[in-house]
C-alpha cells in the first residue's frame, strides 16, 4: 500500500516545518555555521473496517477508536487479499535537518522517491520513501526578536524563530540555509482476529 507522499509540498514552501527543527537545533561551535535535526517515527495498528476496491480506499480504524480513509496506489497489487477485520500495521518516520552555508556554497533543489510493494500472491504490504532537499538564502536577521527571514527558490520568504540566539553569531544575510525533508511508510496487513 502506499500513501501520497507529502513531500514535494516542502518545495513549494518548505519553511513552515523550519520551525520544528529551529526547535532542536544545537548551538553551533565557535565560528561554525549552525545545523539541526528533528526527527520523529510514529507506529500504530489499525483495523480494516471497510474495503473499496474500485476507489482503492481502505477505511481504518485505529488503537484509539480514530477512523481514517487510507488511499491505495495501483502499485498495490494484493488490494483484493485485504479483507474486513484485518490488522494493518503502519510505520511512518519523517525527519528535516538544516545547514547554513557561505553563500554560493549550497546545491539547488532535488527529490528522489521509491516505492515497492508486495509482488502478487504474497501477504499485502509496501513501502514508499521520499526526500526534498531545498535551498533557501537568508534575507533579514532579527538579533532581538530571535528571527530570520528565508527566501525559497520560488521567490517566496517565511520568517523562522530561532530557539538558540547564539547560532545567530556566525549566520549573516546571504547565507544559505539548506533544507533536507525525509519520509518513509512502512504499511504491512497482517489476518483478521480471531474472534
Amino acid at each position: 500500500m502506499k500513501r501520497v507522499l507529502i513531500f514535494l509540498t516542502v518545495v513549494v514552501l518548505g519553511f513552515s516545518l523550519v520551525a520544528l527543527v529551529m526547535a532542536e537545533e544545537k548551538v553551533a561551535a565557535k565560528g561554525a555555521k549552525p545545523s539541526g535535526i528533528k526527527e520523529k517515527t510514529i507506529k500504530m495498528t489499525a483495523t480494516v473496517q471497510a474495503i473499496d476496491l474500485e476507489k482503492r480506499v481502505v477505511t481504518l480504524k485505529g488503537q484509539k477508536g480514530n477512523v481514517f480513509d487510507l488511499k491505495v496506489g495501483e502499485e498495490a497489487k494484493n488490494l483484493p487479499q485485504v479483507k474486513v477485520g484485518d490488522l494493518v500495521k503502519v510505520q511512518y518516520y519523517e525527519s528535516l535537518a538544516f545547514e547554513v552555508t557561505k553563500p554560493g556554497q549550497a546545491g539547488g533543489a532535488g527529490a528522489a522517491a521509491a516505492v515497492a510493494s508486495a509482488k502478487p500472491g504474497e501477504k499485502p504490504a509496501g513501502i514508499a520513501t521520499g526526500q526534498v532537499t531545498v535551498t533557501a538564502t537568508i534575507e533579514a536577521i532579527d538579533a532581538k526578536k530571535k528571527r530570520v527571514t528565508l527566501k525559497g527558490p520560488e521567490g517566496k520568504t517565511q520568517e523562522i524563530k530561532v530557539k538558540d540566539p547564539k547560532n545567530l553569531k556566525n549566520v549573516k544575510v546571504g547565507d544559505q540555509v539548506v533544507l533536507t525533508y525525509t519520509e518513509a511508510l512502512a504499511v504491512s496487513v497482517e489476518p483478521a482476529k480471531k474472534k
